[in-house]
């Protein structure tokens, strides 16, 4: 892989070990995708950050990093384990606790932005169409590449640490035009509603792994496009989809010969099923990924007024930057559960207090089982709430 002199320079370690440790990680990764050479980014988002999932050894990662590491480039971070505010309330044990204030503080420390989110596209980083950035969240890059026509691989989190604090990439994958051709049509008839286009994504993943589907027939808008693609980056590996008539790249693609599949009703609603494994849940969970504005604002008119009756537990997991834009809908939705900035159900230490999750996530549904031994349910977002009432 071709470097230049100040990346040699780096190499060497002559801007320090951080950038050293960041430059023998991004060239070994170029040399196993064949890249020419390193591309610039104009931002990162970084994975990596819940205690839960990184463990001791992710922290003394990040202790290294955070000796000389600072970040040229806007970087944003992922959800923690934990409410930084509220974690007692969440149960959390305060050995955790300590972990992981640790961690968001050495993200700080290296300069990056600690509004921990898997929806930075709707917290300021809001890359430009052709932009090259490297972003760690698989939901968050799916968006990233499809809705607003950046360029991101499926970067892990060291990888992405290692971008943000060089500035830098390796050009290969979907960075480049060849690699995002789409790989198969997909026609689907959907009610317009949440759940259906997380259940669409959750076909898709299922079926077709890695492929690169191009959509008729559907216009998702924000909060069905994040919801779908988390779904597929979580049943598959879909990095990357494309929407006739909305998506920016959309409309450039020669069709002919690409494989076309149907996917029906039947196919959605065995899909919810096999998510299903219990109809008895403790926890209600929404917010994976987090809720936007909208959904806030959305869910918080149809609780207004009411009264919870029972006492299933609920989480309505948000940025902290979305929640000061709703204090009025947080208020509401607090008679009813907790409204938790920072994290979501997905990388939070829940196995400790709950064993039945209900989501209208199939992201979560997939997660849940394996990283929180959890049961699950798959409903809609007011069906979830007719639970409570």
């Amino acid at each position: 892989m071709f470097l230049t002199n100040d990346e040699e320079a780096i190499l060497a370690g002559e801007q320090g070990e951080a950038k050293r440790k960041s430059m023998e990680l991004l060239l070994a990764l170029g040399k196993i995708y064949k890249a020419e050479k390193l591309v610039p980014i104009t931002s990162a988002h970084l994975s990596g950050v819940s205690y839960k999932t990184i463990g001791e050894g992710g922290l003394d990662f990040l202790r290294e990093m955070a000796k000389d590491g600072k970040v040229s480039v806007k970087s944003t971070l992922n959800p923690a384990g934990m409410d930084m505010h509220r974690w007692r309330e969440m149960r959390i044990e305060p050995s955790f606790a300590e972990r992981q204030i640790e961690i968001v503080k050495l993200y700080c420390k290296m300069g990056v932005e600690t509004n921990c989110t898997c929806t930075p596209y709707l917290a300021g980083n809001v890359p430009g169409k052709g932009e090259n950035v490297a972003w760690a969240e698989s939901s968050a890059l799916s968006f990233a590449n499809s809705m607003l026509g950046a360029r991101t691989n499926r970067e892990g989190g060291p990888g992405a640490l290692a971008a943000a604090l060089l500035g830098k990439t390796p050009y290969y994958g979907l960075h480049l035009d060849e690699n995002r051709l789409p790989t198969v049509i997909v026609e689907a008839e959907l009610e317009d509603q949440l759940l259906d286009y997380s259940l669409l994504g959750q076909v898709v993943g299922m079926k077709f792994g890695a492929a690169i589907p191009y959509f008729r027939g559907i216009r998702p808008d924000v909060n069905q496009a994040k919801i779908m693609a988390a779904a597929m980056a979580a049943a598959g590996s879909v990095a990357l989809f494309h929407v006739q008539g909305q998506t920016p790249e959309a409309s450039k693609f020669d069709l002919k010969g690409v494989e076309k599949v149907q996917i029906t009703r039947r196919d959605l609603e065995d899909a919810k099923d096999k998510l299903t494994t219990s109809q008895d849940p403790d926890l209600i969970a929404l917010g994976c990924p987090h809720l936007s504005e909208t959904e806030m604002k959305t869910i918080a008119k149809g609780l207004d007024g009411k009264k919870k009756r029972n006492d299933i537990e609920v989480w309505f997991c948000t940025s902290q930057r979305v929640k000061t834009w709703c204090p009025k809908e947080t208020a509401v939705l607090e008679r009813f559960g907790k409204v938790l900035s920072d994290t979501c159900m997905v990388v939070a230490p829940i196995e400790k207090t709950h064993k039945v999750t209900a989501s209208n996530s199939c992201k979560a549904c997939n997660y849940l089982p394996g990283l929180c031994s959890q049961k699950c349910m798959c409903r809609s977002t007011e069906q979830l709430m007719e639970l409570i009432l």
